[in-house]
């Protein structure tokens, strides 16, 4: 879509439109928290011990980290 807009100098909304996506989802910036020395901590982890599952995982974050949530490791162990 940035291609259509910078290249063939479209609006946004003509872009969008051509690629059947609405305008609001070109311009959405996520409030997320970065979170990648969490992720790299945890793939460090899993791969020291791969048997363990994203609960015991939660518990070996949780050592270095008490804040945080089971979720995020959850999450995040699906992504490896």
């Amino acid at each position: 879509m940035s291609w259509a807009i910078e290249m063939k100098n479209y609006s946004q909304r003509r872009a969008c439109a051509l690629v059947g996506t609405a305008p609001r989802v070109f311009r959405y910036q996520s409030s997320r928290p970065d979170d990648a020395s969490l992720r790299e901590r945890l793939r460090e982890l899993s791969s020291e011990r791969r048997r363990f599952g994203y609960r015991r995982l939660h518990l070996l974050l949780k050592r270095k980290r008490p804040a945080v949530a089971v979720q995020p490791a959850w999450w995040l162990n699906g992504r490896n």
